[in-house]
């Protein structure tokens, strides 16, 4: 069984073609700087003659017409690794938030995709570009069956005196006001593989998953007990265009004193602030050849991105009495150095130590960056996704 996995981000398009259910990989790629300059295509066929891979750099102003490119190299007569479209049997798709509605994984229905549409607000650079991807798919691959797999769904452990917020009762018990948890899927997968890694299913584990968005969650012998993010998944880690967490009196100044509408502020919040709004830029890797460059900007932002982290690091230790390994993942996490190592700096107290010379070189596959005599363990994850996407997929059909 052919499934295609589709996990639209804010600003990316990653995708994987997986046969099931020997989790054979057969094409794999990403869409990445959507909307921005230097955008591009990367793509990676293993067909029977060998592997192919290449990049394109085009102009990709949207997420459909990033799904479109993809389609096109995917029956490519040359390079491509299905004939027709037809050969694809589900199409799997991240989808970030599904509310009080969707709590496990989810055919796509028409009444689905009213549901999530209707989430729009509580994650809307995400649940629009998913809904899309949808839409686009749906046009594509005729014949496939369209699975939802959720963000938030890994989160429904948390209890209830995490996901609860201050606020009247009412507005929880009638219209599901409270913490969600986002980036479930990749918070699951490496957590499962750090609790493999170590043999034991009794661990604390902080997972940091730092892309475009970036969250943390706690996770204690395999289950989710807090998380960064909210309602929305604009609370918590500074990220690439969104703030994190931020004192509410803000809000209000804005529109009070400052004259500006709620819309305006929304905007500003999701899509102005966080890195780009310190710095100019929005990608991780423009800001630290600015930061190369002994741009003063770019050292404050960095050093902000750390503190949050940090923060959150002693936060979800406290919460669970402990911590056995602290997890870096997701393109921030997995490649750049240097936020490793300001997250891991003068952390002795919680018994996290870090070896520089092991943070410096760069691994695709599990990797330990922790000294020696480190209490906790340190470690580098690729997450993947898609996999994991793909097997919730096979599991609900196949």
């Amino acid at each position: 069984m052919n499934i295609f996995v589709i996990n639209s981000g804010s600003s990316s398009i990653k995708y994987q073609l997986i046969s099931m259910p020997e989790a054979k990989v057969i094409c794999v790629g990403m869409v990445d700087r959507i909307g921005l300059e230097g955008a591009k295509i990367e793509y990676k066929a293993f067909l029977p003659s060998g592997e192919v891979s290449l990049t394109e750099t085009k102009r990709i102003p949207d997420h459909a017409s990033g799904l479109n490119a993809v389609a096109e190299l995917l029956t490519d007569p040359k390079v491509g690794v299905i004939s027709n479209p037809d050969q694809v049997h589900i199409v799997g798709h991240r989808v970030v938030h599904g509310g009080e509605q969707f709590s496990k994984t989810q055919l796509i229905t028409k009444e689905a995709k009213a549901k999530i549409k209707e989430l729009f607000p509580l994650a809307p650079l995400h649940n629009p570009a998913n809904y899309l991807g949808i839409e686009v798919a749906e046009t594509i691959f005729t014949n496939a069956n369209q699975v939802a797999v959720f963000d938030t769904a890994f989160h429904q452990t948390m209890p209830e005196v995490a996901y609860r917020m201050a606020i009247p009762n009412e507005f929880y018990e009638k219209h599901g006001i409270r913490a969600y948890g986002f980036h479930g899927t990749s918070h699951k997968y490496v957590s499962e593989q750090a609790i493999d890694y170590l043999g034991k299913a009794d661990s604390k584990i902080i997972t940091v998953h730092l892309g475009n968005g970036c969250s943390m969650a706690a996770i204690k012998d395999g289950k989710c007990m807090d998380s960064s993010m909210g309602l929305g998944p604009m609370n918590g880690l500074i990220m690439g265009t969104r703030a994190g967490d931020l004192d509410q009196s803000v809000i209000f100044h804005l529109v009070n004193q400052l004259g500006y509408s709620l819309d305006e502020v929304n905007t500003i919040l999701n899509k102005k602030s966080g890195m780009l709004g310190l710095t100019g830029f929005s990608d991780m890797r423009d800001i630290r050849k600015l930061y190369d460059e002994g741009d003063k900007t770019a050292i404050l932002a960095y050093a902000m991105y750390a503190y949050r982290i940090r923060k959150y690091i002693g936060a979800f230790a406290a919460a669970m009495n402990g911590l056995d390994v602290l997890v870096f993942t997701a393109g921030v996490g997995e490649n750049d150095r240097l936020t490793r190592k300001l997250v891991c700096q003068d952390m002795d107290f919680l018994g996290i130590r870090l070896n520089e010379s092991k943070n410096e070189i760069h691994q695709k596959s599990l990797h330990e960056i922790h000294s020696s005599d480190s209490p906790v363990k340190v470690l580098v994850i690729p997450t993947n996704e898609e996999l994991e996407i793909a097997m919730q997929c096979f599991e609900l059909i196949g």
